[in-house]
């Protein structure tokens, strides 16, 4: 099940905040807010099983192995070799999941004709792994460091890992950041009209533009890149960065606003990343709790910068490739990871001595601009070959078959004006009048009729319009 669904907007949220709210007077506020947690967990699994109802057991086993492995850890003197043991558990888990038909395939090639080869099994990927596995060593590396006690109530746990806002596309909550809110939290009535606010407009993003961006882009890609025209190239390229930007923060932003209407600060997750100046900026402001998690709990255990440039460079490109990854078993994504470390290092090199001076803003961004676009390519592409003849045709004349009239109608014209816009244009001239979109505070009339269109053309677009993917969702 996902936010942008009519059973979850019409069925689910409304009975999941009915129950949540129901006045039990007669109990104190610390019965209560068990009562209330105990709610979260039954409704974030049954959330989840919807879906995938037999993968409900491999995230609960996830939360039964990290819950007791934190208090093994501290409880125990051995916690280097128990820290080892669970690391090397939830990567099993993951990687079996995720990456063994990846390895077997890589595997198969290197073995060739040795007669070692190995059979690809049917291994179906469950919903959001990638998340609520990285939340869950965030909280045993936690208490491995000191920094929180292990969490002795099973439930509580429970609530962290599963908690459906943000469970199966993030943003990643990590342990330290949500410990407090688990047991002691208030919801003010600002609070949640400020996260049907921020739901609203996630919803917006996902359904009205990304849906539509995605439409033309799926289209597209159907066909080799050689019988595609050199501009609707160029604009699917566009367009698929609208597409994924709109796609995962509007998911992003109804996660924030859900977990809003129950008490709950998440991370943000964007800030406008298309109005970076340089690719280490951009990667200040996309993904951000996962480019956080990594450097928390990966490239600072590494050194850093610490230990000189040399050792900086690899443990930049281990990050990266560890971030390829993280996003799927493909070498697509391997290669686009390393191809943002690459940038990355050459900005700490040399190129990043002439940016972010404010003297060449117009330059900086048309070249972080230009690299993300192409860095998208090869992510969305279906294979490493295809990537490369697509980009390789961006530049290479040629007569494609496949011309953008065909998917450029005025709809798609408007909504893609809008989106390039809503990227950080209007923003940054919202933001300079004290104007900020989805904010905290009072509502005025213009506002309020604005989030109600909102809504109403995303329920009427659900409703008439059966196409709907999601592209996180399988991350």
């Amino acid at each position: 099940m996902v936010f942008s669904s009519i059973l979850f907007l019409w069925v689910l949220l409304p009975v999941i905040l009915f129950c949540y709210y129901l006045p039990m007077p007669h109990l104190s506020a610390k019965v209560h807010l068990h009562i209330r947690n105990f709610l979260l967990v039954m409704f974030s699994l049954f959330f989840y099983a919807w879906g995938e109802p037999k993968y409900i057991f491999l995230m609960l086993l996830s939360v039964l192995l990290n819950y007791v492995f934190g208090l093994l850890i501290e409880s125990r003197s051995k916690k280097g070799i128990l820290m080892a043991a669970c690391v090397a558990a939830n990567l099993l888990l993951l990687g079996y999941f995720k990456y063994f038909n990846f390895l077997v395939e890589i595997w198969n090639q290197l073995a060739g004709n040795a007669g070692l080869q190995l059979s690809v099994r049917t291994v179906a990927l469950p919903i959001g792994i990638s998340f609520y596995t990285f939340q869950a060593l965030s909280y045993v590396a936690d208490v491995y460091r000191g920094e929180n006690r292990a969490q002795k109530n099973l439930l509580y746990m429970m609530l962290y890992i599963c908690f459906f806002p943000q469970l199966i596309a993030g943003p990643i909550v990590k342990y330290h950041d949500i410990e407090q809110q688990i047991q002691e939290r208030k919801v003010t009535v600002q609070e949640f009209s400020y996260g049907i606010k921020r739901f609203i407009a996630g919803l917006g993003k996902k359904v009205i533009l990304s849906n539509t961006f995605a439409q033309v882009v799926d289209s597209v890609f159907a066909y080799q890149p050689v019988d595609i025209s050199r501009s609707l190239l160029w604009i699917t390229a566009a367009l698929y960065m609208l597409q994924i930007y709109f796609d995962f923060s509007g998911y992003s932003d109804m996660a924030i606003g859900l977990g809003k209407m129950f008490g709950f600060t998440f991370q943000e997750n964007f800030n406008l990343p298309y109005t970076a100046i340089s690719i280490r900026d951009f990667w200040r402001r996309w993904h951000i709790s996962l480019s956080s998690w990594f450097r928390e709990y990966v490239y600072i255990p590494l050194g850093g910068n610490r230990k000189g440039s040399v050792r900086t460079y690899v443990n930049l490109v281990t990050v990266f490739f560890l971030t390829g990854i993280w996003h799927g078993a493909g070498w697509t994504f391997i290669v686009w990871g390393l191809y943002h470390g690459f940038f990355n290092i050459l900005e700490r090199c040399f190129l990043g001595k002439w940016m972010g001076k404010g003297k060449w803003n117009i330059l900086e961004h048309s070249y972080t601009l230009f690299v993300v676009l192409i860095g998208w390519i090869l992510f969305r592409a279906p294979t490493l070959s295809y990537g490369i003849e697509y980009i390789r045709y961006l530049f290479l004349p040629h007569e494609g078959i496949l011309l953008a009239e065909r998917f450029m109608n005025l709809k798609t014209v408007l909504l893609t004006l809008i989106g390039i816009l809503g990227s950080g244009i209007l923003q940054g001239l919202l933001n300079r009048k004290g104007i900020r979109l989805a904010s905290q505070g009072r509502i005025s009339f213009v506002g309020m009729a604005g989030y109600l269109t909102v809504m109403w053309l995303s329920i009427m677009l659900l409703v008439n319009n059966t196409y709907n993917p999601f592209i996180y969702f399988r991350f």
